[in-house]
C-alpha cells in the first residue's frame, strides 16, 4: 500500500493535513527538528494524537560512528511509538545499516544522490531509501535530474527483487512529485508547501462557486436531498 508522509514537524499542520489526507506519518531530520525547537520528547506525543497510534515516525541518529549510531538505534526503537531509524548513506552509514538490520532494526536509508547509493543501501537491508529530488537537480549535470535518479533505483530494486521501497524526499514542485510517482515509487515525503500546491488547483474554487450560483438561483437555500 502507498505510503503518504509529511516533511515536517509542525503540529498545526500534521493535524490538518491528516483531516483531508491519509497520512501515514511523518519525516523528521536534525535541522527539521531544531528549526522546530522541538526534542522527540515533546513532538512524538503529540504526533500520536494527530495522526493516531499507528502513526510512522522517521528519525535520523546524529551520532558519528557506527557502534555509536547502533546505540542511538536501539535506544529509539525503546521509545514506545513506531519509529524508523534514518541513517545517511555513507561507508560509516553502510556499516551501521548492517549492524542494525542484523538487530532488524527498520532503517530508512537517506541523503542518498546517486542510483549506486540507493542500491548499494538496499543491499545492506534497508528497508526505505529517501533519493534527495531537487537537491540532485541541483547539482544534476543531465536533464534527467532527481527524478531520473528515481526511476532508475526503482528499476533496479524491481529487476532485483529488493525488499526496499523508495520514499522520495526533498520537492520543490508538483512536478517533480508526479514524477517519481509515475516511477512507481512506493512511498513519498512531502513538505507542507507542496502538500498546500497538491491540494488546490485555480479553477477549482471558481467553478464551485458557479455551480452554487446555478443551484441558488433556481432553488435558493434548499439543499438537493430536499428539491
Amino acid at each position: 500500500m502507498f505510503e503518504l508522509y509529511l516533511d515536517t514537524a509542525n503540529i498545526n499542520q500534521i493535524a490538518r493535513f491528516a483531516a483531508c489526507l491519509p497520512i501515514r506519518g511523518i519525516t523528521t531530520n536534525p535541522s527539521i527538528l531544531a528549526k522546530a525547537k522541538m526534542g522527540l520528547n515533546e513532538l512524538l506525543p503529540q504526533v500520536k494524537e494527530a495522526l493516531g497510534e499507528k502513526a510512522r515516525i522517521h528519525v535520523q541518529v546524529v551520532s558519528e560512528s557506527t557502534d555509536a549510531m547502533l546505540d542511538e538505534a536501539r535506544n529509539l526503537r525503546k521509545l514506545p511509538y513506531d519509529i524508523i531509524v534514518k541513517v545517511p548513506v555513507t561507508e560509516t552509514g553502510l556499516t551501521a545499516i548492517k549492524m542494525m538490520k542484523a538487530q532488524q532494526i527498520p532503517v530508512l536509508a537517506t541523503a542518498i544522490y546517486s542510483v549506486q547509493q540507493g542500491f548499494l543501501a538496499a543491499l545492506c537491508g534497508a528497508d526505505y531509501l529517501a533519493p534527495y529530488v531537487n537537491r540532485i537537480d541541483a547539482i544534476s549535470k543531465n536533464d534527467a535530474g532527481g527524478i531520473g535518479v528515481v526511476a532508475d533505483l526503482q528499476a533496479l530494486i524491481d529487476r532485483h527483487q529488493l525488499p526496499g521501497k523508495l520514499l522520495p524526499a526533498s520537492f520543490k514542485n508538483t512536478q517533480q512529485v508526479q514524477g517519481v510517482l509515475k516511477a512507481g515509487v512506493s512511498a513519498i515525503t512531502i513538505p507542507v508547501e507542496i502538500a498546500d500546491e497538491l491540494l488546490t488547483h485555480p479553477a477549482a474554487q471558481p467553478a464551485v462557486d458557479r455551480f452554487n450560483q446555478d443551484w441558488q438561483a433556481v432553488f435558493g437555500q434548499t439543499l438537493p436531498f430536499e428539491s
